[in-house]
């Protein structure tokens, strides 16, 4: 039995677990040296919501964040998560764009590509793994685990065949919501070892508690990697503790030999590091939660939830929107519940609570999923659901990207015009993140503070709010009593609140387009702007047709519930 090997996610996926992705650059770079000197397999360092989070919060540029950590890392293989056809974003990019950034993050210092796809459609990663084979790194193919009437063990093997087939070096299994038991581990990887040759790594998280014990049989099965994190950013919602691991599999077959000393050493750094973001950090994540074993929702949906419910004094909605989520997830196909599917679910789950009638309120993103823009979901999505968000249109058949003409083209000469583009890489930050991506190239985005967030904000009895936090964003929404429901319309399906021509933001959001200029002519249902709320791109409809009196926000505006956006005379 060879030794078994560690991923170290302290610099990924650990932070973004347990501080919504809020570590600084800053804060690595001095302990960087010494985790090169572990022997690690490879340091997780980038990808996932590092990317978003670098320019939306830190005013940091993740590209000179690989730089840097490129520099001092010279032993250990830098890896990053990939999300197949979407990258970093949250939409399929085209092939050029795909192909572009694949290129250059290798080239920037990506030695490992953790490429997946949120529900397990092999077409939307092959682009992103044919690109990254042909530059010369590591492609670790990866199959996000769940549980549902539809996910077998022999499903995960056939895919991971076809992975190895299109020439990946290791396989990933994902369970980004803690939902692998130890027995499951045990049947999954062993069936995998007798289909498969190259090396398996277990990623898990400890949300239900049962990952360390489930990292043991994956051992006794044969797991070649097993993704860890320095105890300080470990359990709750991240992975299991990279120290405890080691001390546990010493003098076993599967002894990893790293140095326990060194890692302890290493670990009273990052306790320093904890300290500095305690202001941010929700001790629910910490916790173990097996609510995820009933919802398989990942923990860190499930802990935003409780704490932005309860610090609204509105946990009467929980246990609803608990019991939402899984209903929704079974109409939509059974998607594993990953980035962007789990936005995706949960916003609407959240919609479809709130409003009190489900899917009164269709974000853009969901349509978009129903129609098969994110590829085949695992079972056939309800048809009553079909009709529903879709109506008379017909879902797609084909690879989605295949839909999709080349943009880099078009978005060089956007960020061109702009006056953003200092570097190649600008030109790929701004085809990710069109709304956002400018003000930071442009110098405008302030750094978020550390500091612990203010308490005792009182809320006005009417209307009141809900604060809810996805994936680290955080979102009021706005809710209307004495009888009128939810103010929550901007969707394809609902028009703004209206007042005396004015159409107002129902939601925290961010404007992604103004479709019309002052003075322009609309008919009732055009649609007059893009509000991204939750993530979701939320289509805002003219209520009555008019002309456009005024103007009150532009693209990348920052807007509240209520705020103005324009009026209609």
């Amino acid at each position: 039995m060879a030794r078994v090997k560690l991923t170290d996610t302290t610099l990924r996926d650990a932070h973004q677990s347990l501080i919504a992705t809020r570590m600084r650059t800053r804060d690595m770079l001095p302990i960087a040296e010494k985790m090169d000197d572990v022997g690690f397999f490879s340091l997780e360092v980038w990808g996932g919501a590092t990317f978003d989070s670098s320019i939306r919060y830190l005013n940091e540029d993740p590209w000179d964040r690989l730089r840097a950590l490129k520099n001092t890392i010279k032993k250990t293989p830098l890896q990053m998560l990939l999300r197949g056809q979407n990258l970093v974003g949250y939409r399929h990019y085209s092939d050029d764009i795909v192909v572009k950034f694949v290129e250059h993050a290798a080239q920037t210092g990506i030695d490992i590509f953790r490429i997946f796809d949120a529900v397990n459609d092999i077409r939307n990663m092959e682009v992103s793994i044919r690109t990254a084979k042909r530059v010369g790194a590591h492609v670790q193919g990866t199959v996000c685990y769940t549980i549902s009437p539809v996910h077998p063990i022999p499903l995960y093997v056939k895919m991971a065949k076809e992975l190895e087939e299109m020439g990946c070096d290791s396989l990933c299994i994902k369970d980004m919501a803690g939902l692998i038991s130890p027995q499951n581990a045990f049947d999954l990887v062993r069936a995998l070892k007798e289909e498969i040759s190259i090396p398996i790594d277990l990623h898990s998280h400890c949300t239900s508690g049962m990952a360390p014990m489930s990292y043991i049989y994956a051992c006794q099965a044969g797991v070649d990697v097993l993704d860890t994190a320095f105890s300080p950013f470990a359990w709750g919602t991240s992975q299991p503790p990279t120290e405890t691991t080691v001390a546990a599999l010493r003098g076993t077959p599967y002894d990893t030999g790293l140095d326990l000393f060194l890692l302890t050493e290493i670990k009273k750094y990052f306790e320093d590091i904890k300290e500095k973001y305690r202001g941010i950090l929700d001790p629910i994540t910490e916790r173990i939660d097996t609510n995820v074993l009933k919802y398989q929702i990942p923990g860190g949906m499930l802990s935003n939830l409780v704490s932005q419910l309860k610090e609204q004094n509105a946990l009467d909605k929980y246990e609803a929107v608990l019991a939402e989520m899984p209903l929704v997830r079974e109409e939509l196909g059974y998607p594993p519940l990953v980035t962007p599917t789990s936005q995706i679910v949960g916003t609407q789950a959240v919609l479809n609570v709130l409003m009190g009638e489900r899917y009164k309120v269709v974000p853009k993103e969901v349509k978009d999923y129903v129609k098969g823009l994110y590829g085949r979901t695992p079972a056939p999505v309800s048809k009553e659901i079909v009709i529903k968000v879709l109506g008379d249109e017909k879902p797609i058949t084909c690879r989605p990207a295949d839909l999709l003409p080349p943009e880099l083209d078009k978005v060089t000469k956007e960020a061109q015009d702009l006056g953003i583009v200092k570097k190649p890489e600008d030109i790929l930050t701004y085809a990710l993140y069109p709304a956002i991506a400018p003000k930071f190239l442009h110098g405008e985005t302030k750094e978020e503070t550390l500091a612990a967030p203010a308490n005792g904000k009182s809320a006005a009895p009417l209307p009141s709010e809900f604060k809810v936090e996805v994936d680290g964003d955080l979102f009021n929404v706005r809710i209307i009593s004495a009888g009128s429901g939810m103010s929550v319309q901007p969707a394809e399906s609902q028009s703004p609140k209206v007042m005396d021509g004015a159409i107002t933001a129902s939601m925290q959001g961010m404007v992604l387009k103004v479709k019309v200029k002052k003075g322009d002519k609309v008919s009732k249902g055009d649609v007059v702007l893009v509000l991204e709320a939750m993530k979701m791109e939320n289509n805002i409809h003219a209520p009555h047709g008019g002309a456009v009196k005024e103007i009150f926000v532009k693209e990348g505006s920052t807007v509240g519930a209520g705020d103005a956006l324009m009026v209609i005379a």
